[in-house]
C-alpha cells in the first residue's frame, strides 16, 4: 500500500514492515535505491528534476518527517509512523546479525564509517559489516575515486549498501552508478552514521515523537543549518497547504 502525498508515494509502513521489506530484497537481491524523503527532501524535490526521478524510480520511500505524517493524517491518508533514516539503519543491522547478510557502510567525515561499524558490531552479535569508505570531499565528480570505490564494494559480496554522504549527492551517486554496482538494495541514510557513531547527539526520544528533532539538531549546529532549517525548509507550509486545500 501506498500514500500519495506532495508528489511522493510513500510506502504505508511501520518501522518493523520496512525492516521486512528491506531484509526480503537483500535476500532475493533485489536492487534498488531506497529513500527517506523529510521536509527538506520534499522542499529539494520542487526544483530538482534528477531528484524527482529517482523519488519516481525508487524501490522504497518511507517519511522521514513527522509533518509529513501529519499531513497524511488530514488528507485521511494516513502513514502509520514515521520511518527515520537514522532508526531504520540501526533495525536493519539488529535484525540483519546473524543472518549472513553482508553490508557496506559508504560516507561520513573521516573514520566515522569506522566508528560506526565498530559500535554496531559490538551491539549486534553476528553483525556483517564487511566494509566501509570514507569518500574525499568532491569524491563524486572524480572518475579514479568512483572507481576505486566501486571496485571495493563490488569485491566484497554487499547485500545492503549505506550510503551516508548527504541529500541529494548521495541519491545521484547510487542513481549515477546502479548499473555498475554488485549490491542489493541502497540505502541513502544521510548522517546516520555520525548518530551511529556517537559523534553526533540524537534528540531525545520525546522531541523526536513532537517532531521538533529538526530544532533540536539546529540547536546544535546551528552555523551550518540555520539556511536549511529557518530559510530553505519554510517553502514546505505552502507547499502543505497547497496540498490539503487541492484535496
Amino acid at each position: 500500500m501506498k500514500a500519495e502525498l506532495l508528489g511522493v508515494a510513500f510506502e504505508q509502513a511501520t518501522m518493523s514492515t520496512a525492516v521486512a521489506q528491506i531484509l526480503d530484497a537483500a535476500r532475493q537481491g533485489q536492487k534498488g535505491i531506497i529513500v527517506t524523503p523529510n521536509v527538506d527532501h520534499i522542499v529539494m524535490l520542487q526544483d530538482d528534476s534528477d531528484m524527482r526521478r529517482i523519488y519516481g524510480e525508487a524501490l522504497f520511500r518511507y517519511a522521514d518527517g513527522m509533518p509529513i505524517v501529519w499531513l497524511s493524517r488530514i488528507k485521511k491518508n494516513p502513514l502509520p509512523e514515521r520511518v527515520a533514516g537514522s532508526d531504520l539503519l540501526i533495525a536493519l543491522c539488529r535484525q540483519a546479525a546473524g543472518t549472513g547478510l553482508n553490508l557496506y557502510f559508504l560516507g561520513g567525515n573521516p573514520g566515522i564509517a569506522d566508528k560506526a561499524a565498530v559500535e554496531l558490531r559490538k551491539r549486534f552479535a553476528g553483525l556483517n559489516i564487511v566494509g566501509t569508505w570514507c569518500p574525499p570531499f568532491g569524491f563524486e565528480h572524480d572518475n579514479d575515486e568512483n572507481e576505486r570505490i566501486i571496485n571495493d564494494i563490488n569485491s566484497r559480496s554487499v547485500d545492503i549498501l549505506f550510503i551516508g554522504v548527504g541529500a541529494p549527492k548521495q541519491e545521484k551517486w547510487a542513481d549515477a552508478h546502479i548499473d555498475r554496482l554488485k549490491v542489493g538494495p541502497i540505502l541513502c541514510v544521510g548522517a546516520s552514521f555520525d548518530f551511529a557513531a556517537g559523534t553526533i547527539k540524537r534528540a531525545p526520544l520525546w522531541i523526536q515523537r513532537i517532531g521538533f528533532e529538526w530544532f533540536w539538531r539546529l540547536a546544535s549546529e546551528p552555523g551550518r543549518l540555520w539556511k536549511r532549517y529557518l530559510v530553505q525548509d519554510s517553502r514546505f507550509l505552502p507547499l502543505a497547504l497547497k496540498e490539503i486545500f487541492n484535496s
